[in-house]
């Protein structure tokens, strides 16, 4: 509905959809609605000292940048003002009635499906203004835009209920005013005390002066006071700052619940000025696998003025899970992404960055076992992708990385290859591992039963991404690691001639399987792995894994035609009875199985199960009964 002075819009069905899980699941965080505005107030001011280099003109008659927070018992209202950049009525619009990010819809649709609404919703695509909704019935925002009229100024009003409406009209000064119009219970929000605690908890290192008006009596003056400390936390010596400080300054920075896992704080002084303020989460956002191309946490500041997010340049993807700030005193106030990309001087910062992280990983495995693995939980695989990256700090990665391994209870990856190199056999110079497509396919595959047999320790990698990163690390403190499915395995002298016996006893069985499978294998041989299973699938040494290969095929990628080799254990009752099986169609039959079996040993799935569950059943069946 349009009319001369008010017009009336529809949210989109996403915003729609966040209003509702916003004030129907955030109950137990509302209190947070004034974090997430004062944030937003700072980011206005923020913008505008930066838009102020090329445009000075915009802060001569207003030059002290504050944000201002007032209650009006009567009118039962509480009001945020910021004499940042303001927004125009198109900003309004696509800030206000949109969210342009995708994955929100999928987002939106999985958290309704699962009847369960997330408070890590909150900031993960802007929606921080939504949350003013939880203890609001109607939100009035007021904002002129720098170096626009007075009579461009704009109101936005709504109820949280699908719609909203826009007006023009004069607005004496630049910046935004946010009125929330409170619900009949949320009255303690009214109470100067309690916002000012609030404050005190969320927004202290708000870099901004947070002003409220002076008490006089009990009720709120013409005076204002700044209630924070108005000065950025980073600057700070860390002597005077308490572990709260820094984890309120976390949550502030990344719309983050939960406390930081750790932190590093540094100040670098010589040929380059910089200070770096840097977080790992304890757990990470619902979107953080999808992250790897627009990556964002990692706030670049040029003498304290905000200049943009980062991430991208100041540190690598495979550390994409890190929050914080870096200040610097040196790069141009003017950069751009482009400049980034090519100054030496970030790249060196980005150095220093990538060393604090590792550095402080590193000293959390050995000093606090438990915060490491609940870090490893949350992105170990996201690490692991540094093996291919980053070649110049490939072996301080992979004295980070964890396994799950044949001599470890349970599942958890807890064993890093300083342990297996500790528990190495007398002679062993190779680091044994195996990838699959499950924990449980790994540990209870058929080809580590040799080397389980003399107690040799395996590492068991069940992620996705093991098999790609398990080609780039190929050695660690001087040990070869190598895959226990692929190329030959060495014995020594004692089993070298057992086993050359045993080919030649078996070259008969050998032939007899090569002719009945033809082309389905590249070879059979006698397995030097096997002591209890009768056949497994072996690759050479540098073939990609049958597991990775197949999900690369269902994602569309082109595989060449690649048959594995078929190793095969004589001693087996099963190739007993195939060696002494006469009949042409049975021989074939367990030929077949001897195959079929050994691929879902390995996890694959049978091109043909229905046939697989006929031979099965036809060679059951012909097995005498005792």
């Amino acid at each position: 509905m349009i009319t001369a002075t008010t017009e009336t819009r529809k949210f989109e069905a996403e915003v729609a959809q966040v209003l509702h899980l916003v004030t129907h699941s955030l109950y137990s965080h509302k209190e947070i609605f004034l974090r997430e505005l004062v944030s937003n107030a700072s980011d206005a001011c923020d913008k505008l000292r930066f838009e102020s280099i090329a445009q000075p003109q915009w802060l001569s008659d207003d030059s002290e940048l504050r944000i201002d927070i007032s209650v009006d018992k009567e009118a039962r209202t509480l009001s945020v003002h910021d004499n940042g950049i303001g927004m125009s009525r198109d900003e309004l619009i696509a800030n206000l009635g949109t969210i342009a990010s995708s994955g929100t819809r999928r987002y939106l649709e999985s958290l309704a499906a699962e009847s369960k609404a997330d408070s890590r919703l909150i900031g993960q695509f802007g929606v921080g203004f939504y949350s003013a909704f939880v203890v609001a019935d109607k939100v009035t925002v007021v904002s002129r835009r720098a170096g626009s009229d007075a009579a461009e100024g704009v109101r936005w009003e709504s109820d949280g209920k699908g719609e909203y409406t826009l007006d023009t009209l004069d607005v004496a000064r630049r910046g935004t005013t946010v009125v929330l119009h409170l619900k009949e219970d949320e009255s303690e929000f009214l109470e100067a005390w309690k916002v000012r605690s609030l404050v005190s908890r969320y927004s202290e290192h708000i870099g901004f002066p947070i002003r409220m008006p002076k008490e006089v009596d009990g009720k709120p003056g013409d005076e204002w006071e700044v209630v924070n400390s108005a000065s950025a936390l980073w600057t700070r010596p860390k002597n005077e700052l308490a572990d709260t400080d820094y984890q309120n300054f976390y949550k502030s920075l990344s719309h983050d619940f939960s406390d930081a896992l750790a932190w590093t704080h540094n100040r670098v002084e010589g040929n380059q000025n910089f200070t770096s303020l840097l977080f790992v989460p304890a757990k990470a956002p619902f979107d953080f696998m999808n992250g790897r191309e627009e990556r964002k946490g990692l706030k670049l500041y040029i003498r304290r003025v905000f200049i943009m997010d980062a991430s991208e340049q100041l540190l690598p993807a495979y550390l994409r899970f890190v929050r914080g700030v870096v200040d610097s005193d040196d790069l141009p106030l003017n950069v751009s992404r482009e400049i980034l990309q090519q100054n030496r001087q970030v790249e060196r910062i980005k150095g220093a960055c990538t060393k604090r992280v590792l550095d402080l990983l590193d000293k959390l495995a050995k000093d606090e076992a438990d915060k490491y693995a609940t870090f490893w939980n949350a992105f170990g695989g996201v690490l692991k992708e540094g093996i291919a990256e980053d070649a110049g700090n490939r072996e301080r990665i992979a004295k980070l990385l964890r396994f799950a391994s044949t001599h470890s209870e349970g599942t958890a990856p807890s064993v890093s290859l300083d342990d297996y190199i500790g528990r190495m056999q007398v002679g062993q110079d190779v680091i044994w591992y195996i990838t699959a497509d499950s924990h449980a396919a790994a540990k209870g595959s058929p080809q580590l039963e040799s080397l389980r047999a003399k107690g040799v320790e395996v590492l068991l990698m069940s992620d996705r991404i093991d098999e790609w990163m398990a080609g780039y690390l190929t050695e660690y403190a001087g040990k070869k690691l190598r895959h226990v499915g692929k190329g030959e395995i060495e014995l020594d002298a004692a089993d070298a001639e057992a086993h050359k016996a045993s080919e030649e006893a078996a070259s008969g069985v050998v032939a007899k399987l090569k002719e009945l499978l033809g082309e389905r294998v590249s070879d059979v041989k006698v397995s030097r792995r096997l002591t209890e299973s009768p056949s497994c699938l072996v690759l050479d040494e540098y073939d990609m894994a049958l597991h990775l290969r197949r999900v690369l095929k269902q994602s569309g990628h082109e595989m060449p035609d690649s048959a594995p080799v078929l190793e095969i254990n004589p001693a087996h009752a099963l190739l007993k009875r195939f060696e002494a099986e006469a009949d042409p169609e049975r021989s074939k039959d367990l030929a077949l199985l001897l195959l079929e079996q050994a691929q879902v040993a390995e996890g694959a799935q049978l091109d043909d199960p229905a046939a697989f569950v006929q031979r099965l059943n036809r060679i059951l069946l012909d097995t005498p009964t005792a």
